[in-house]
């Protein structure tokens, strides 16, 4: 009994005695890369069977308006080859500028291996045939496959600093939206995206859907930089961070690694500081969306 109040005692003074449990959510990264080609159906149902709850995943959509699971806004060379089976020699066409019987004449079931992709995913077992899926097919294949309480953590691939790249936020949510709808997954679905603009949209017309905002610190891509404390209430944010607050939202701060230390400079004023829990080498760091609620998250 004097060790359980030690122990309480302890958590109060840091700051989480209101929180009753920490709920672990273990995530398929783009359909569990690392065992099968990413982002592919194949590559989600093999996650389904491992018992993941959470689906991640990313959405690019096409030139006739279909949303699709990509991690890239054009055809990514390390894992795409055309109709005659020949790799693509450098980046390809935007998803955007391509319909849906375009985009799905390439084959992305396996991994060029003279890429740097293969070297970093030497153990990921190629599926020749693999198309880039919709994102109805997926939502389909859980329904057929009765994972009826498995989750969905899907990634608005937009950027503010390339705007040709993409649909406008307001109608890249209109059509990923509408997707979301007609399958009847607002309740199972949550979204993330380090474009902020985009989540805030949804807020406005779906507030129902959880958020996750993402960002990042590094060399070649950073979010947070020439940011100040107040700018998410007040100020002129970075464009990534545009005319949002996460505090108004009440949804989760998420940061990829290497951005922890900014991120608590520039969210600590706002927000509690932040839990981590990693598997392998990746880590990612989760805000509480309240003061008696805290998500821990991990990627396959």
């Amino acid at each position: 009994m004097r060790r359980f109040g030690f122990l309480a005692l302890f958590w109060a003074v840091i700051g989480l005695a209101p929180v009753p449990v920490m709920a672990f959510d273990l995530q398929a990264h783009r359909g569990c890369r690392g065992l099968l080609p990413e982002n592919t159906l194949a590559g989600f149902e093999h996650a389904l069977r491992l018992g993941v709850t959470t689906l991640e995943l990313d959405i690019a959509i096409t030139a006739d308006g279909v949303p699709v699971i990509s991690h890239d806004p054009a055809l990514n060379p390390a894992i795409t080859r055309d109709a005659k089976g020949q790799w693509l020699t450098e980046r390809g066409p935007l998803i955007r500028s391509l319909s849906l019987a375009q985009v799905q004449s390439y084959d992305v079931g396996r991994i060029n291996p003279s890429s740097r992709y293969a070297r970093d995913f030497p153990n990921q077992e190629p599926r020749d045939g693999q198309r880039i899926p919709t994102l109805a097919s997926l939502f389909q294949l859980v329904k057929d496959l009765g994972a009826d309480q498995v989750r969905f953590d899907i990634e608005t691939k937009i950027n503010p600093h390339a705007p040709e790249a993409t649909l406008p936020p307001e109608d890249f949510v209109r059509v990923l939206l509408g997707a979301i709808r007609e399958a009847g997954m607002v309740d199972r679905v949550m979204v993330q995206s380090f474009d902020w603009r985009t989540l805030e949209i949804l807020h406005r017309v779906e507030p129902a859907i959880r958020t996750m905002y993402l960002s990042m610190a590094s060399d070649n891509f950073h979010t947070l930089r020439a940011v100040s404390y107040t700018h998410l209430a007040v100020g002129t944010p970075r464009a990534w961070a545009a005319a949002t607050s996460p505090r108004r939202s009440g949804n989760s701060i998420v940061t990829e690694p290497g951005a922890s230390s900014q991120i608590n400079r520039v969210l600590g004023p706002i927000i509690a500081p932040s839990a981590a829990a990693s598997i392998g080498s990746y880590r990612r760091w989760v805000m509480p969306q309240r003061a008696s609620s805290w998500r821990a998250s991990s990627r396959l």
